[in-house]
């Protein structure tokens, strides 16, 4: 069996699974947030059930409309909050206590390796990335884990991806999985597992791990997956005592395809309007002006994607046509980045820095686009309209691509600006 197969057997209570087999699975965490936690409440309500099926599984984290912008979001925040307290639910986090659900779930060891991860968000298969099965549903079926700690689930094929080579500089994970999608397209892994692997990716930090994993979904990916090893397990001893169990792939496992891409003279990618699949690489974009640039988001606002923007920012100023809005992923992420200064040079830089929060990413506030308008971003969709006006134009970089192209004013290469 692959590492999928495996998951949900364990969780099934079987001793195996085949790809296309319904099983009713055990959760491990249920994630729900101030978007899809209102409507799964009023569904768990009808049900009649009076309590969840564990409060210390369930994790509610208020992150799309917070700070609340306005009478709405704070009642559906309001909303989220009293269940919360009616269900004695500890884990419940909002402004000034938490961030983006993707980056706090993995931060505050939630989730840990051979877990099954279920999340009312899309791209919940970001934890992935420590070797868990991870996959979003809607708030109804959020409402039925809720009240019995069980989901059915059709078990997915496998499309095994094989990162060779060396990583260029200025080239990471939000690169590999761009390249990956411009390949095989939005919809190339539908109702897949991608379960990523290769000599590339064990050069991966974690945070470029769950960026690619994050984006499994922009390839219509039920989830992706990559083998835990002593880079997870190194990231989860200061953040759990939960060790979780460890599976790989066996070697006669079977996939409904395989993928190899060799990363060594890989260029960064950017994603082009209005679709992840419509990648070109940095140098073919040069002519392509800005009016805003935002780093952050569940996919690259880890603290590794600040500082590696914050070496493109010192010493440089932001260019006067071009607003540059940077986020933290989380409280935690914020402070250290407080406490290196990269704060301090993303605002002499010009920038503009929020609090934790979605924010842009899917035009919710602080950074909507006007008509017409074009935006690069470190977030995982472009689809028109996503962050704005459904004229406006959204395209998708790495971090120091983005801080760079802030400085220029137009999509650029790093390495321009050290030249």
């Amino acid at each position: 069996m692959t590492i999928t197969e495996k998951i949900l057997a364990a969780h099934s209570g079987k001793s195996g699974v085949t790809p296309g087999e319904i099983v009713m699975v055990s959760v491990d965490v249920a994630m729900a947030n101030d978007i899809t936690a209102p409507q799964a409440i009023k569904e768990f309500h009808r049900t009649g059930v009076a309590s969840v099926f564990d409060p210390e599984k369930i994790v509610l984290v208020c992150d799309h409309f917070v700070p609340s912008k306005d009478i709405a979001s704070a009642e559906q925040v309001k909303l989220v909050r009293q269940f919360a307290h009616e269900q004695n639910i500890r884990h419940f986090y909002e402004t000034g206590s938490g961030g983006i659900c993707h980056a706090l779930l993995p931060e505050r060891g939630f989730v840990a390796p051979g877990d099954v991860a279920i999340g009312a968000d899309s791209h919940t298969c970001t934890y992935g990335a420590l070797g868990a099965f991870a996959t979003g549903v809607g708030s109804t079926d959020m409402a039925a884990v809720w009240a019995t700690g069980k989901i059915w689930l059709r078990v997915p094929e496998s499309i095994r991806i094989v990162f060779t080579g060396n990583l260029p500089k200025w080239v990471g994970g939000k690169d590999l999985i761009l390249n990956l999608i411009g390949r095989i397209g939005v919809d190339g892994a539908r109702y897949k597992a991608l379960e990523f692997t290769g000599d590339a990716v064990r050069q991966l930090s974690i945070f470029g791990r769950l960026t690619i994993a994050n984006m499994a979904i922009e390839a219509g990916a039920k989830s992706g997956i990559f083998e835990a090893d002593v880079e997870t397990e190194a990231y989860l001893k200061a953040r759990t005592q939960r060790t979780g169990t460890n599976y790989s792939s066996d070697t006669d496992a079977k996939y409904a395809d395989e993928v190899e891409i060799q990363v060594s003279n890989l260029s960064p990618q950017v994603a082009c309007p209005d679709l992840p699949e419509n990648v070109k690489p940095v140098e073919e974009l040069k002519d392509v002006k800005l009016d805003q640039v935002f780093i952050g988001s569940c996919t690259n606002g880890w603290l590794s994607d600040l500082r590696a923007a914050a070496e493109a920012l010192r010493g440089r100023r932001v260019h006067p046509d071009v607003r540059l809005i940077v986020i933290p992923a989380t409280a935690e992420i914020y402070l250290d980045a407080l406490r290196e200064g990269l704060i301090e040079t993303f605002v002499e830089a010009g920038a503009v820095v929020g609090p934790p929060t979605c924010g842009p990413c899917l035009g919710g506030h602080m950074g909507v686009l006007a008509a017409g308008e074009v935006c690069l971003s470190t977030t995982n969709r472009n689809f028109a309209g996503r962050m704005g006006h459904p004229t406006s134009k959204v395209y998708l970089s790495n971090p120091a691509v983005a801080a760079a192209s802030a400085v220029t004013g137009r999509i650029t290469h790093p390495e321009k600006i050290f030249s």
